[in-house]
């Protein structure tokens, strides 16, 4: 009989258990399913100085570059500067060697042969007018203008001979202070770039054709920034305006400059419209600036200093006005956040921060992103 009861008893237990199993599965199943509360974390207005930038990317150039040109062509026989290397003003650059036209210089040839030919025939006519002035068989005047021919059929070789002297060595002994195969700075500065080596073949510039570039030498203590910027963007900017130009090589280097251009006319660049621009770029002694490198100018559009400002994603728009939750509820409470809605009057934004104009003050709580 007491093993009987204890059985039972022993499945009564058993039934007991199992039914609270079921009910505490269901019971946690259905905590489960019910929606959480919404929990956002807690913002408050405070004081900041807002800046609208925007943003250009470009180029460091200097203002004074020149690119060094021959004046003849022929072959770079010497080269006495390389890259990063100072000049002045007439510094020599490099020596050519002449590759005369053969063109130029047979025509130069005939010009020295037929020169020769008027000289021999002149000099018959010289002085066979002297001899009959000597005679008293023709005036003065007429054997002093023989002696003008004379010497003008002289002049008229010598010339000739230098033209042929120009055309193969680059220069004569008339023009010994000019020398074509020399090319000499221009300026004062630094070279920037020296795309030819000793034995290149080069150009010389003329009304036809540019001629091949020996060096770019640039005066990189007046330097500009020059680049471009989107057109949603420059209808903001004025010249004069301050700018921060950030260098791509010396990230931690910040340059001041001003606007000096900003382009009347854009240009497609991959499919959007941009506008050139360029500012004046001031550089601190002891900072190595090269031409070329690459920088973002950051220019302030617009400022509000120590203004009123709270986290964007405070901001709510509901038919397109803009409005804050302020928290009723007591902060402590978490699980149980309470929001009233507050139309606000909005400044300007720098993307992470926006100017409260009206509607809430630094003493606020009010709600941000949902945690």
């Amino acid at each position: 009989m007491n093993m009987k009861n204890s059985k039972n008893i022993f499945k009564k237990a058993l039934w007991i258990l199992l039914v609270c199993f079921v009910g505490y599965t269901f019971y946690f199943l259905w905590v489960q399913s019910q929606p959480k509360p919404d929990v956002y974390e807690l913002l408050t207005p405070e004081q900041r100085t807002i800046q609208q930038i925007c943003v250009a990317t470009g180029t460091i150039e200097a203002r004074e570059q020149v690119d060094l040109k021959p004046q003849v062509t022929g072959t770079i026989s010497e080269l006495r500067v390389k890259v990063g290397d100072k000049v002045n003003k007439g510094d020599l650059v490099a020596v050519l060697k002449v590759i005369p036209d053969m063109s130029q210089l047979n025509d130069a040839q005939s010009k020295v042969e037929s020169a020769r030919i008027t000289l021999e025939e002149t000099e018959r006519e010289a002085r066979r007018s002297q001899a009959l002035f000597d005679k008293g068989v023709v005036s003065q005047e007429e054997n002093e203008s023989k002696q003008s021919e004379l010497a003008k059929a002289e002049e008229a070789l010598i010339a000739a001979q230098y033209a042929v002297d120009v055309i193969t060595k680059g220069s004569s002994k008339r023009s010994a202070t000019v020398n074509t195969t020399e090319v000499r700075s221009t300026m004062d500065g630094i070279v920037l770039n020296v795309p030819v080596k000793v034995g290149t073949s080069v150009s010389g510039s003329s009304l036809f054709s540019e001629g091949t570039t020996i060096a770019t030498v640039g005066n990189m203590s007046n330097i500009v920034f020059k680049g471009n910027i989107d057109e949603t963007s420059v209808d903001q900017l004025r010249l004069g305006m301050e700018t921060k130009v950030t260098i791509g090589a010396k990230p931690d280097e910040s340059l001041t400059a001003n606007l000096e251009y900003i382009a009347p006319v854009g240009t497609d660049q991959n499919g959007a419209k941009v506008f050139e621009i360029s500012a004046g770029v001031s550089v601190p002694n002891g900072i190595n600036i090269r031409s070329g490198y690459s920088a973002n100018a950051d220019i302030v559009v617009a400022e509000a200093k120590d203004a009123l400002a709270v986290d964007e994603s405070a901001i709510v728009f509901e038919d397109q006005k803009p409005y804050v939750y302020q928290l009723t509820s007591k902060e402590s409470n978490e699980e149980k956040q309470q929001f009233k809605r507050i139309p606000v009057e909005l400044g300007i934004s720098d993307g992470l921060f926006v100017v409260i104009k009206s509607g809430v003050d630094k003493n606020m709580k009010l709600r941000g992103r949902k945690k």
